[in-house]
Parts: structure tokens; sequence; C-alpha cells
């Protein structure tokens, strides 16, 4: 049996160390890496930590417009395809290499299974959304992480080819979060080239969409507020943001904030364990404080995730420094019976799944 997995950003390639583990000695995997996540801190390191086979194929695709992205991406996978003959495509997320590679299979006729399928924001001004609803509905399997994704895919009429198998990114946070070692936790680099010493207290804030970064004035709002509070802020900053946020720091005297390189998974993971409390317009972290039972604010303005927005545990907020502020004071109760992501195995489901959807 041979599987296709196609990644092309940090959270696929977690996703997909988590699959790699649970795959038998009769499924050969090609893994291919499209590149539209380049930077050595962006995509190598991870496939290091987590010790990822290297790709097969690693068709070096970044930058451009969404649909240049995408039709380049087609092209070169469709050609991966007609040479390995794969038996199913695997997907994760909604990238432009998720969707890529979905059009791509399904022309050729090869069966797609797509991880975390289900998820809606309910707007079709997001890219990911377009990502997502094009590829639920040519794939041939769906597999979600919560109950929310499944009641979606019932509306759109998708629920007979849906499961439910819980989120490999809970799988990951068990699994690796057990093994950081020292060296990774304190595996950071400032943006200034100064000497990182890790405080004792901090916030943890990643802010990387186009919504938050598009403009000076909602960036310097984001960062006027994480200046602000008792304790330093760790921004890992993307690399496409580096320079507006460095400007925007030093214009302002924020003093409070350390500016640091992009981070591999395990010292993410740790940095979300040690944090105080976390500020974040990434699905994939406010997940991760989710699990690790942290505070956070997503500055965003559609709910990516519902499951963690209960008992304020996950709170909405405009890039707005008293929205912000004042999301960050709001008490959070956690109940230990509430686990919506399902019990950390949702790996070996994935696999029994790609098994069952090529034996039928």
């Amino acid at each position: 049996m041979k599987i296709l997995t196609v990644v092309g950003a940090r959270p696929q390639f977690i996703k997909a160390a988590v699959v790699s583990r649970c795959l038998s000695d009769d499924m050969q995997q090609i893994l291919v890496h499209t590149g539209q996540h380049y930077d050595y801190n962006m995509s190598d390191i991870f496939f290091e930590e987590l010790n990822i086979p290297k790709p097969d194929y690693n068709l070096g695709i970044s930058g451009g417009s969404h649909g240049k992205m995408t039709g380049r991406m087609m092209e070169a996978i469709e050609e991966v395809m007609l040479k390995e003959q794969p038996d199913v495509l695997l997907v994760y997320g909604d990238t432009n290499s998720t969707v890529a590679a979905a059009l791509a299979a399904v022309k050729l006729h090869i069966p797609v299974c797509h991880v975390e399928a289900g998820n809606r924001l309910g707007t079709l001004d997001n890219p990911e959304e377009v990502n997502r609803i094009c590829t639920d509905h040519v794939s041939t399997k769906l597999l979600t992480c919560t109950q929310s994704a499944m009641d979606f895919l019932a509306k759109e009429g998708l629920l007979d080819k849906a499961e439910l198998v819980g989120d490999p990114m809970y799988d990951a946070f068990l699994y690796y979060g057990s093994q950081i070692t020292d060296e990774q936790k304190n595996a950071i680099t400032r943006v200034d080239g100064k000497e990182f010493v890790r405080p004792q207290e901090f916030y943890y804030l990643t802010c990387h969409r186009q919504e938050n970064t598009d403009t000076d004035e909602k960036l310097t709002a984001i960062l006027k507020a994480m200046n602000s509070l008792d304790a330093p802020t760790i921004y890992p900053v993307h690399p496409r943001n580096k320079d507006r946020a460095v400007a925007i720091c030093n214009e302002n005297g924020f003093e409070n904030i350390i500016l640091t390189q992009p981070v591999g998974y395990l010292t993410s993971i740790s940095l979300v364990n040690g944090a105080k409390k976390i500020v974040t317009d990434s699905g994939g972290l406010q997940r991760e404080a989710f699990f690790a039972g942290k505070k956070c604010v997503t500055v965003f303005d559609c709910v990516i995730w519902p499951e963690t927005m209960v008992d304020g545990r996950n709170d909405l907020s405009k890039p707005d420094f008293d929205d912000i502020i004042n999301k960050l004071k709001t008490p959070q109760v956690i109940s230990p019976d509430y686990k919506p992501f399902g019990d950390g195995h949702s790996g070996e489901k994935i696999v029994k799944a790609l098994k069952e959807i090529v034996l039928k």
C-alpha cells in the first residue's frame, strides 16, 4: 500500500509526524514537501526535531499570489502522482498545498483522505476557508478533529464520508511534550543577536496573519498591549513580518517585548507550557494553549476552534489595545472532564481509515 502525503506548512509537519509513527510495515509513505514554508526555522528544523523522514520530493514552491502558487503546486504534484501511482493521497488542514494536492489527485482518480476536515469560519473572505470547502467536497474520506466539524459536514451533506478521529495535534502535544530537553527548551535566538536569557515569567505571542500585520496600526496596537503587561513577552517573528515588528518596537520603545527568530515545535511547546498567558492568531497555538490549560486570547475576527471558547479559556479579540488587555483579564475555568479533541490516539485511527479506503 502506497500513501502519498503532501505537506507544506508547519502544522502539517507535526500532524505528519504523528501519523508516520503509526504506519505499519506494509504501508509505504511517499512524502512531498511543496516548500510553502521554506525558511530553515519554518521547515527543516521540524523534520529534524520530530524525526520525520526527509521528504522524497521537495517542490520548492513558495511566494506569489494564491492562484499562482496553487497552480504551480498542482502541476508539480500531478507529475509526482503520475510517477509514483499512489493508492491514496493524505492531506492535512487548509493550506494551498492541501487543496492543490486534492484537486490534482481527484482528476487522476486517486482517493483523497483529508485530515482536519469540516472546520468552518462561515466566510469565503478567508482564503483557507475556500481551501477547506474545496478539499472536503472532492475528498473520499473526511477525518475530523471535533464534533463541531462533523456538524458542519452534516449541513453540507457530507456526513456519509466523515469520521470523528480526534486531533493529531493533541497526540503530538502529549507525545513530544514529555520529551523536551533543556537544549530544545532554550533553543531561542533573538533577532538582534543579543544573548537570550529566558525570563522566569513571560507571556507568549504569535502574530503572523495578514489581517493583523497588513498595517502598522494593527500590529502596533497588539505590541503595545503586550508591552504593557507585568512580565516580558516572547514573540517569535515570522520572516515576512520581522522588519516591521523590529521597526515598531524600536520606534515606540517597546522594551518589554523580546523579538526572536521563529522557533521549532518543541521549543514552542515549552513556551506554551511555561507562559503565564498566550496571545495568538494561530489556529494551532490556541489549541496547544487549551491542551496546556493556559489562558488564551485569539486576535482574529472569527472563531476557529469553538471547542476552546468555553469558560473563558480562549477569547476573541480585535487588534486593539483595550480589547486585548480586557480579554487577558477574563478568568478561565478548567473542567478536567472536558476533552473535545479526542483521547490522544487519533494517529492510529487515521491509519486505520487509510487502510479501509484502499481495501474498499
